[in-house]
């Protein structure tokens, strides 16, 4: 009940901020499209450093536990927002006229076939997530130790760690994933299809350095990870699960970094039916299916074997994916040269 009230706090204040938002996030990529992916990092940065700095304020000084986290974030957002609209009123290569604003069929369905892909993969993700909430909840009450009243909280706040630091390395990947976007409109459509795959080759290599990076911080430091969201004098069950969590749901975190490129990149090139079929085999066949699966064999280690099966899995078919679309691009490439 407590998490479900500090939960329900939170989404209030937060969802206030959703307007602001979902457009500052979509001016980000016009932005890097005008030419000056700098401002687009700027304005970004700007909010989530504001967040930062505000988070404490609000919470500690001010004493408005979640309201003021999630305030400190809906006003991070508003400040993103404002310097896009900026941004908007002053472009470099692109001047807007009033008949741009103006919404076109043909133009809206290309876009939503394209765009429908990172919808869907949200979507899915939100439903794996409760699917792992709920049998965190489920089988924890039956673990000899979380089933006790003062520790029934603990798995669902450790895993919420790990996913925590999960996002904030996925994160990094999209990102750089993301900025491969431009490049590969461009040299698609000057049909330099060897290039594309040249850079395919360098984002698959630099998400595969970002995963290892994180999967030696996981399997080597998770006490250490785990200290830094506030859990340093937790119960030493706290601290075991934690450990646990860390090394086995994360063990497979360079297939998850390569996995996720590959959805973002495969819908760079126009595959959108084969990105959205890769995310929605992972999250939902996968991520929802073995999350419900595993834990009726194994218990609450079910739920974090979840992770690592469903990259394991998915990684199998992005490589099928990956070597397809190495082909056609070879052959694209040569009959264009």
């Amino acid at each position: 009940m407590e998490t479900f009230r500090h939960s329900q706090e939170y989404f209030f204040y937060i969802t206030l901020g959703i307007p602001f938002y979902m457009f500052g996030q979509a001016m980000n990529p016009i932005i890097r499209a005008d030419g000056n992916p700098r401002f687009a990092m700027v304005s970004t940065l700007a909010g989530a450093v504001l967040n930062i700095i505000l988070d404490p304020i609000f919470i500690f000084a001010c004493k408005w536990g979640m309201m003021g986290a999630a305030v400190a974030t809906v006003i991070g957002q508003i400040v993103t927002a404002i310097l896009a609209v900026w941004y908007l009123l002053h472009m470099k290569i692109i001047e807007p006229s009033k008949g741009d604003f103006v919404l076109q069929g043909s133009v809206c369905r290309r876009t939503l076939i394209l765009g429908i892909t990172s919808f869907l993969s949200q979507i899915s993700l939100v439903a794996a997530m409760a699917a792992i909430n709920n049998m965190l909840r489920k089988y924890g009450a039956l673990d000899a130790v979380f089933g006790q009243e003062q520790y029934a909280q603990i798995p669902m706040a450790v895993v919420g760690i790990v996913m925590k630091f999960f996002q904030i390395v996925i994160s990094i990947v999209v990102g750089m994933a993301a900025g491969c976007i431009p490049i590969v409109g461009y040299n698609m459509g000057a049909e330099k299809k060897l290039r594309v795959r040249q850079l395919f080759t360098k984002l698959l290599v630099a998400e595969a350095l970002v995963g290892a990076v994180a999967l030696v911080l996981a399997e080597g430091f998770p006490k250490q990870l785990i200290d830094i969201f506030g859990a340093a004098n937790e119960s030493s069950y706290y601290t075991e699960f934690a450990i646990k969590a860390f090394r086995t749901y994360l063990c497979m975190m360079i297939l998850a970094c390569v996995n996720k490129a590959c959805f973002i990149f495969l819908q760079a090139v126009g595959k959108a039916l084969a990105s959205t079929l890769l995310s929605m085999f992972r999250e939902v066949v996968f991520g929802v299916g073995f999350a419900l699966l595993l834990p009726v064999f194994f218990g609450l280690d079910g739920v974090l074997y979840s992770m690592p099966v469903s990259d394991v899995l998915t990684f199998v078919i992005s490589a099928v994916i990956i070597v397809k679309t190495y082909r056609e691009l070879n052959a694209e490439g040569a009959k264009n040269a």
